[in-house]
């Protein structure tokens, strides 16, 4: 048996990092964006090219405040009431975060995309804004999350089993709670971004 797998035998759970979570998706969301409008540019489209941009820059707008506003209020209520992690609770690496998270909405990612690229039939550039747009917000959001993190001096986690029901959300009504560490814990900063510096053990 592997030394997680005793932890987690002891009672301690896999612990994911909230502001990974949410971070996870940014990327990809804004490069499928980005690339989408790309191509849809080319086209003149319905509207025509000005009108499609224009259009895209509103709904990059709206897109970004809308992902990166919303559920705040969720989130600042488990991180209120977050528990520290036990000693035998099991942090997972930034890295299978955001592995484990694309990988299962890889296809949601791609179905995306498509669309963003048929919308470009209709007003050039816009759906491939709107994705890009979503992914700002949710960078912003990871952001935000990273502020409170070093404000209250901790970083907040959520159980990974959790995180496998209702589409990985890490503030849906599937997580029931987090938990939370000192800011030197696991191989992220807070707001989820690589650590410069090694953690302290």
């Amino acid at each position: 048996m592997s030394e997680e797998e005793t932890d987690v035998a002891r009672g301690g759970q896999g612990l994911a990092r909230v502001a990974v979570v949410v971070r996870a998706g940014a990327a990809p969301l804004w490069w499928c964006g980005v690339f989408a409008a790309g191509v849809g540019v080319l086209a003149p489209g319905l509207t025509g090219r000005r009108i499609g941009v224009l259009a895209g820059a509103a709904l990059f707008i709206v897109a970004a405040a809308a992902t990166g506003l919303l559920g705040r209020r969720r989130y600042t209520a488990l991180g209120r009431a977050a528990a520290r992690a036990g000693k035998h609770d099991v942090l997972q690496d930034r890295a299978v975060t955001v592995r484990t998270w694309r990988h299962g909405h890889r296809w949601w990612l791609l179905l995306a995309f498509l669309a963003a690229l048929g919308a470009s039939l209709a007003a050039p550039a816009a759906g491939g804004m709107l994705l890009a747009g979503c992914g700002t917000g949710l960078r912003w959001k990871a952001a935000w999350l990273g502020r409170r993190e070093r404000d209250d001096d901790a970083l907040l986690w959520v159980r990974v089993d959790w995180l496998d029901r209702r589409g990985g959300r890490p503030a849906g009504k599937a997580v029931k709670a987090y938990r939370s560490t000192g800011v030197a814990a696991g191989d992220a900063a807070p707001g989820g971004a690589r650590r410069r510096t090694p953690a302290l053990v």
